[in-house]
């Protein structure tokens, strides 16, 4: 099949400045969780805000686990609400403007700054998850069916490179700070700022670009109640009984993601206990997983199209399991850069074809919706993860080694369930549907 050029790869009426807009937003978001939940704050809230103490660690990643918690609650009611309403530009703005509020803020947060440095953390990491989820939304509406993967990848690679300018100005910051001999409560304020201000900036073109192609129907005004919410996160799950083969992507999603996670998160813990990185290299470290995640995420997407959204993420997950697999019987440094490098290109490749998987199997009028149940399914398995492996950790007296073997488990469950998913015949199920709700409309 011939290579088509951008315009060819997008649904007709979709200017290619929209896909630069949209794919800008994920170069915006992405230095959000490189910065504030993989590279600084962490560090800054374990040591600085909370002194150390024996609870920090917990108290860090419960704080996040809270987050996720309020994200798989509502997520799915916005979600239809936004998909009834039209409302996925406005929802979006909402999250945009509370997560760049709410990183700017963590500015403000110094030595037991736990009463802000707490709410910040849960109210900038709810939005930054609703508007991932959000402008994943857009997808279908922007790329053809047949190169949802290709788009798709063009995002996630764009946000890599996001996340590692936002790192590297921080760094920078940080390196300058550090040489002047001064501590971090006076430079780490700033990287907030940085974060924040990127964030902002770059969000701006999605906002005057990208269109709102939905269209609205019969759905009551305002905000849904936290009632409301609950009740169709009951309904959308329960209706996704109808739709098997995105039943078992969710599942499929879950495990894999829990995986991911892990990695996202613990990974510098594990290159500190076991591999005795240092800071420096540490540093390093999530660059080169950047850089590497930003290529395979790119890449990928060309090769997802060609042989499918399945095998494509077939061949993910099992340079997952190899990626664990080096990094448990790693013994020398040069040893877990090779299996980071591998963690670098899965990572955007297998996200990338999770959300094109997503966006080939709803029916188009509930994108949202159906995108909600997917974030469900992955903050689900942001909490479920790291807490498996604290508690293998907790339990073998803090042997990291088995900890990232148990990790290896999530990869191969993802990998079993993946097996059972026919993507023509989920496909199919949903234009069914979507036929059948507009003859009922």
């Amino acid at each position: 099949m011939p290579r088509p050029s951008m315009r060819g790869a997008l649904n007709p009426g979709v200017r290619p400045r929209e896909v630069f807009a949209w794919a800008l937003y994920d170069f915006a978001n992405s230095g959000y969780t490189t910065v504030v939940l993989t590279a600084v704050f962490n560090a800054y809230f374990v040591g600085v805000v909370a002194g150390n103490a024996a609870w920090a660690t917990l108290a860090w990643t419960a704080t996040l686990s809270l987050s996720y918690l309020i994200v798989m609650l509502a997520m799915p009611g916005l979600g239809a609400w936004a998909d009834a309403r039209a409302g996925k530009k406005r929802l979006l703005a909402a999250s945009t403007v509370g997560c760049v509020a709410a990183t700017a803020a963590l500015a403000l947060v110094g030595p037991g700054g736990l009463w802000i440095a707490v709410p910040a953390i849960i109210v900038s990491n709810v939005c930054y998850s609703i508007g991932e989820s959000v402008i994943a939304a857009f997808l279908p509406e922007l790329a053809r069916p047949q190169y949802l993967g290709r788009v798709s990848g063009w995002g996630w690679s764009f946000g890599y490179v996001g996340g590692m300018l936002t790192l590297g100005l921080s760094l920078a910051l940080v390196m300058a700070a550090q040489e002047a001999g001064r501590p971090a409560t006076e430079f780490v304020p700033w990287t907030m700022l940085v974060t924040a201000g990127v964030f902002g900036l770059a969000a701006i073109p999605v906002f005057v670009f990208l269109r709102e192609r939905a269209n609205p129907g019969a759905a009551p005004q305002g905000v849904p109640s936290v009632g409301e919410v609950m009740r169709q996160l009951a309904a959308s799950w329960r209706d996704a009984r109808n739709f098997p083969d995105f039943r078992r992507l969710l599942g499929c999603g879950f495990f894999y993601q829990a995986g991911i996670a892990v990695v996202i998160t613990l990974a510098a813990v594990y290159a500190d206990q076991v591999m005795q990185f240092t800071q420096t290299q540490t540093m390093m470290l999530v660059f080169l997983v950047n850089i590497a995640a930003a290529g395979g995420a790119f890449a990928f997407g060309f090769v997802e199209d060609r042989i499918g959204h399945k095998w494509a993420l077939a061949a993910t997950l099992i340079g997952w399991i190899a990626m664990v697999l080096i990094a448990f019987f790693a013994r020398s440094q040069s040893g877990f850069w090779g299996a980071a490098t591998i963690a670098g290109l899965c990572m955007g490749s297998s996200q990338s074809a999770g959300r094109a998987m997503t966006g080939a199997l709803a029916p188009a009028s509930r994108l949202a919706e159906f995108y909600a149940l997917w974030t469900f399914a992955t903050r689900l398995a942001s909490i479920v993860g790291p807490l498996t492996y604290g508690l293998v950790t907790w339990a073998t007296a803090g042997n990291h080694r088995l900890g990232i073997l148990a990790t290896g488990v999530f990869f191969v469950a993802g990998l079993l369930i993946l097996a059972r998913i026919d993507m023509g015949r989920g496909a199919e199920r949903g234009r069914e549907a979507e036929a059948l709700g507009a003859r009922g409309a």
